[in-house]
């Protein structure tokens, strides 16, 4: 065995893509609220725990941009779908909207910085993080207003599709070895 490791960034991508953009479907209303039963398992195991063996990978790698972004958003899929599974079995009490404004708008600043970050990478991850800033920052406004959220459920399904995007890009790209799917390098 060489000790080489497969590119993690696809497989980190798609668990935060797909599970992204499963719970805008139910921020932008396009399918009831009471789907959420869907996003939680997803949060748990596509988009967190997935998420966090590919910034594991990236770390071996030597990535630290890739460690701590999946790392850090995997973390964050985990702890989102606990708290809703904790709240939903009557363990602690619903979080009011102001500490997920909180919540949200935290996790929009590390976005932002991370976003900075990726202006020495492809363009189509700068989509993903722009968007991705964007979208915490409308969630965490639309806790006050309900037009916002849903805005912000079809601006996550945008966010959502970038990262699948580049998940595919990757994907076809490596495997064709050649650019079939440009990804602005």
């Amino acid at each position: 065995m060489s000790g080489k490791i497969a590119n993690p960034g696809p497989l980190g991508l798609a668990a935060f893509g797909l599970t992204t953009l499963i719970l805008n479907f139910v921020n932008a209303e396009i399918i009831p609220a009471e789907s959420i039963g869907m996003v939680l398992p997803m949060g748990l195991f596509y988009g967190g725990a997935c998420q966090i063996y590919a910034g594991m990978w990236e770390m071996n790698k030597g990535n630290t941009f890739g460690a701590t972004a999946f790392t850090s958003y995997g973390a964050f899929w985990l702890g989102l779908s606990l708290m809703f599974l904790l709240q939903y079995v009557g363990i602690i009490s619903p979080v009011p909207k102001a500490g997920l404004a909180i919540l949200l708008g935290a996790w929009g600043l590390f976005t932002a910085y991370m976003t900075i970050a990726t202006l020495k990478k492809p363009k189509a991850l700068q989509v993903v993080f722009i968007s991705l800033t964007i979208l915490f920052f409308l969630l965490a406004i639309g806790q006050f207003n309900p037009i916002v959220h849903i805005i912000a459920g079809y601006e996550g399904i945008f966010t959502a599709l970038s990262a699948l995007y580049l998940s595919a890009a990757e994907v076809i790209n490596e495997t064709f070895e050649r650019k079939v799917l440009p990804i602005g390098e």
